[in-house]
């Protein structure tokens, strides 16, 4: 029996109707619990006031010269790398609920698309990655960030840091899926979380690190990141000897695309096994 040419489309049109559906359930979701909002929010203003003003006085000491010779410009950009990884641990916490309070398993009883809960998951989540990084933003120009490139470098780096947070998303949803505690997805997450964006160059130049540290610190994705982020904003000069911004951002890219082509069909994978 032969397929109607249009069978495709319309199951595709059906996809993308049911994802939008979904996103819109989740953000409607966000916007219920303002709290969890306003403290994802406040908890990267306090690593950025934290370090601005307890280690940046130590800090700014080695810093490239080209970086303005402010820490606060150092700063922000990592900032943005780390808002947009802590901003993909929402997907893991609203999956894992919706696991453990059944909400799964009544759209597995709706004529739905299947990739619509995971999609509209992090759809939902990235467009509150968009809300917290434009708040992020204007906080570090009030503490006296400044660019050095052009609003097409900002407008770059900040499209950038939505992209890698959105990648981040497809692994926290890993998570979330395949732990089955509710109580433990908390630890699960942070355990992968808090480790990569500490031994990065979110917050210091990875060359202050002792040698080995320094190794493994240059050559994971949240610190390529961090560098197209400055290199986007700050100029070339920000970038350690040898680095381009170019050649970051292209960096940082390729991590994007292999951390989605990695686990977003495991993600896939673990949510069929979860509801089978």
């Amino acid at each position: 029996m032969s397929i109607p040419v249009t069978a495709t489309p319309r199951r595709l049109g059906r996809a993308v109707a049911h994802t939008g559906v979904i996103t819109r359930r989740n953000l409607l979701g966000n916007l219920r619990r303002p709290d969890v909002l306003l403290l994802s929010t406040i908890q990267p203003v306090t690593f950025m006031l934290m370090f601005l003003y307890v280690f940046g006085g130590a800090i700014e000491q080695a810093l490239p010269p080209a970086a303005a010779g402010s820490y606060v410009n150092w700063l922000i950009p990592g900032i943005l790398a780390q808002s947009a990884v802590f901003g993909a641990t929402p997907t893991a916490f609203g999956l894992n609920q919706d696991r453990a309070t059944g909400v799964i398993d009544r759209f597995r009883s709706l004529p739905m698309a299947r990739s619509a809960v995971l999609a509209g998951r992090t759809l939902a989540d990235l467009l509150r990655s968009a809300f917290v990084l434009a708040l992020q933003l204007g906080a570090g120009i009030v503490l006296g960030f400044r660019w050095q490139t052009s609003l097409v470098g900002l407008a770059a780096a900040v499209g950038l840091a939505l992209a890698f947070g959105y990648a981040c998303s497809w692994i926290t949803a890993t998570i979330g899926l395949a732990v089955k505690n509710p109580e433990a997805i908390q630890a699960a997450v942070y355990m992968v979380v808090f480790p990569l964006t500490l031994l990065s160059s979110v917050f210091l130049p990875t060359r202050t690190m002792p040698g080995w540290l320094q190794a493994f610190a240059d050559h994971q994705p949240i610190t390529a990141a961090a560098n197209a982020l400055r290199g986007l904003t700050l100029g070339e000069g920000a970038l350690a000897p040898g680095q381009t911004v170019t050649g970051q951002t292209l960096l940082a890219l390729g991590w994007t695309v292999c951390i989605i082509a990695l686990f977003a069909p495991l993600a896939v994978r673990v949510y069929r096994r979860s509801i089978s």
